[in-house]
């Protein structure tokens, strides 16, 4: 399937043309972002529109969801996305999002509250 080149014009999105799990080709856009700045604004888009629900679901789930690696793991309905909310979704077919909580030494108890105060 692939997008037309300039179809993602930002620089720092990789597309990827995938296979689903019918078969069917899709196509994969991903990015890293590593500035603070950046992270706490995506944090804070989350955050915003989410459900209260959603918010206090990922509260209850933050333990589940912070990995060995201080991996912190979301997943949201591609069509809501679409719309503009931020929904939690189980689904594989969805947008996964992992936000890297970096401390030094490594802590997860500190990680635990810096997730808090992202998305709290």
């Amino acid at each position: 399937m692939g997008m037309p080149d300039d179809a993602v014009t930002d620089e720092f999105v990789d597309v990827t043309d995938i296979e689903g799990h019918y078969g069917n080709s899709s196509v994969m856009l991903s990015s890293q972002i590593t500035r603070r700045s950046d992270s706490v604004r995506l944090a804070r888009f989350i955050r915003e529109n989410m459900s209260q629900d959603d918010v206090d679901t990922l509260r209850s789930e933050m333990p589940d969801r912070l990995d060995d690696d201080q991996l912190f793991h979301m997943r949201f309905d591609k069509q809501s996305a679409f719309l503009g909310k931020m929904v939690l979704s189980s689904s594989s077919d969805s947008i996964t999002v992992k936000v890297k909580i970096a401390t030094y030494p490594k802590d997860r108890l500190q990680a635990g509250r810096i997730v808090e105060e992202l998305f709290g």
